[in-house]
């Protein structure tokens, strides 16, 4: 990366992270529901309308991604396609049947469900962990017993009754949260990095778009 660096933005990647699980469910079902009933109706011509809807669909939901990433994450990716003909429907089917970015776009769309899956749970897990540790000095009077959640190292549950006996698990908090940035920015990264490459350009393209990405990066701090 040879321009200066700048921190992809903490709340749109965690934006953009949660908001992967639903959109990689819509993606999914759209694509596999219409396929499905695309190639089993082929056979009496519905199923090539509905075919070339599911064409449509998968540009467009492609293109709704790359805004997303544009808006969230500050991060612009190119428009890949080629040219369509200039008249006839059928031959501009055709041509985005043909091109190689259709493709891509649909495999996108179909690996952002699992996709989706772990990064929800990972930023979802790390953000409420830290979350809980942080605010211990607060909600540990409504805890049964005094009783922490976390089991010690010898297997006994931590007694936390006051607000001196929370203040260290508070501190872990910070450090936890610290860590949940970090994995928040860099699953952010990857993620924009992968779609660059199945929603991006390809051949002559590609370094342009890669040089455009180059501005964003994880830091080399967590702070801010």
């Amino acid at each position: 990366m040879n321009r200066a660096a700048r921190k992809i933005p903490l709340a749109g990647s965690l934006g953009y992270l949660l908001l992967n699980l639903p959109a990689g469910i819509a993606g999914f079902v759209f694509v596999v529901t219409t396929l499905a009933v695309g190639v089993s109706t082929a056979i009496i011509w519905v199923g090539v309308a509905v075919l070339a809807l599911t064409v449509v669909g998968v540009r467009a939901a492609a293109t709704a991604e790359r805004a997303r990433i544009r808006a969230l994450l500050d991060i612009t990716i190119p428009q890949p396609y080629r040219p369509l003909p200039g008249t006839g429907a059928r031959a501009r089917w055709r041509a985005r049947v043909r091109d190689a970015a259709t493709w891509r776009d649909l495999a996108y769309l179909v690996l952002l469900f699992p996709l989706g899956i772990a990064e929800f749970v990972v930023v979802v897990t790390s953000w409420a962990v830290a979350l809980a540790h942080l605010a211990l000095p607060v909600f540990y009077r409504w805890l049964p017993d005094g009783a922490y959640f976390f089991p010690s190292y010898d297997l006994r549950w931590i007694v936390v009754d006051s607000v001196p006996t929370a203040l260290p698990w508070a501190a872990l908090g910070m450090l936890l949260a610290c860590v949940a940035v970090a994995v928040t920015r860099g699953l952010a990264t990857v993620h924009a990095r992968f779609a660059l490459a199945l929603l991006g350009p390809s051949g002559r393209r590609v370094r342009e778009a890669e040089a455009s990405f180059a501005d964003t990066r994880v830091p080399s701090t967590v702070a801010g």
